[in-house]
């Protein structure tokens, strides 16, 4: 009887799904994959949660292709739990067929986010040459705003509004990541908060040192322009970048205290960059051990890879498996977490 009840507990899901229209017209709305989300394990430390967004998506309201509800679709779909819409101030090439002030797309993506509930940062970003290139505000209450000849002004603005700014890929387009005295200036007068250490395929190095140097956040988005799943694959190691912020629940504000905080790591294709003490409790709360005489049992229960290193002995965490090891003493080196530039984090069992 117990075998019978649990059988139609199983299919129900699928019954209700799959219901006869009429006897012309069967449908089977439970194989359409939109409403089906990836789940993105990754653990939370100190009573945070680890929320895993994308603060750089660009629409077709700007020189993207896609249109803001399908980002939100996207994203959702993927695991995220937040993303910002960051279409540029400047630059709109299809302003002639898509017409509307800069505030319109993140308003259709927030309609989305709203039905899903999914979290959509309202954002732009400043678009110029170097020395200044770009930044992303987030947090704005009104995009048009920004629209302004000189960017210092717009970024006068944006914080007038209460932004939250990032230097965008400060790599891009010389393959120079120069420090430049305009951003010198700008972080002592508390006017950018963040940089990408990682943009959509590109990593900048000497950024790395840049949070215990200058204070500011290591993030790593997308800055995506196309679909989403042209250009990176869901699967091992996610090669899509995402910045994990440590929040206390999964709201706005919560959000954004967090990043007011400056609790984030950058994630890109396996590997962590940011603060030494964030990097150690997320390996903390990742892996965890049980000893086994002389040997000790590691369960991964995240979905990052963890590659450690003593000398010439190798030590691999694969995400949720559990690995049983002989049990290894002093510190390790773990190869995908850095610190700073070269700088791998220290880690002991």
């Amino acid at each position: 009887m117990r075998k019978i009840a649990l059988f139609f507990l199983l299919a129900m899901p699928f019954t209700a799904n799959a219901q006869l229209s009429n006897d012309d017209v069967h449908k089977y709305d439970h194989f359409n994959q939109s409403q089906y989300r990836n789940e993105i394990r990754i653990p939370g430390f100190d009573g945070y949660q680890t929320l895993k967004c994308d603060f750089h998506i660009h629409t077709v309201f700007s020189d993207g292709s896609v249109w803001p509800s399908v980002r939100v679709q996207e994203a959702w779909k993927e695991g995220l739990d937040a993303i910002a819409i960051t279409d540029h101030i400047e630059y709109r090439p299809h302003k002639d067929i898509v017409v509307s002030d800069h505030n319109e797309s993140y308003n259709i993506a927030k309609k989305e986010g709203d039905k899903l509930g999914f979290m959509v940062i309202k954002g732009a970003e400043i678009t110029r040459s170097k020395p200044l290139g770009h930044l992303n505000a987030l947090f704005i209450s009104d995009a048009n705003a920004l629209d302004v000849d000189d960017p210092l002004q717009a970024i006068d603005i944006a914080e007038a509004q209460g932004a939250y700014i990032i230097w965008n890929h400060p790599g891009w387009p010389d393959n120079k990541s120069t420090f430049y005295p305009v951003h010198g200036d700008l972080i002592k007068a508390g006017k950018i908060d963040a940089y990408e250490a990682y943009n959509y395929m590109e990593s900048y190095p000497l950024t790395f040192d840049w949070y215990a140097e200058y204070g500011i956040a290591p993030m790593a988005n997308t800055d995506i322009h196309g679909p989403i799943d042209i250009d990176y694959a869901y699967g091992e190691g996610w090669i899509r970048p995402m910045t994990l912020v440590f929040a206390t629940d999964r709201t706005e504000a919560a959000l954004r205290e967090a990043l007011d905080a400056k609790r984030t790591l950058a994630f890109f294709h396996g590997t962590l960059v940011g603060d030494k003490e964030y990097l150690s409790k997320l390996v903390g709360a990742s892996l965890e051990t049980r000893e086994v005489g002389e040997r000790l049992e590691v369960t991964n229960i995240s979905d990052i890879t963890y590659k450690m290193t003593k000398g010439d002995d190798l030590y691999i965490f694969p995400a949720g498996k559990t690995v049983l090891i002989k049990a290894p003493k002093g510190t390790l080196d773990v190869e995908n977490c850095f610190w700073g530039n070269g700088k791998k984090l220290q880690y002991r069992f």
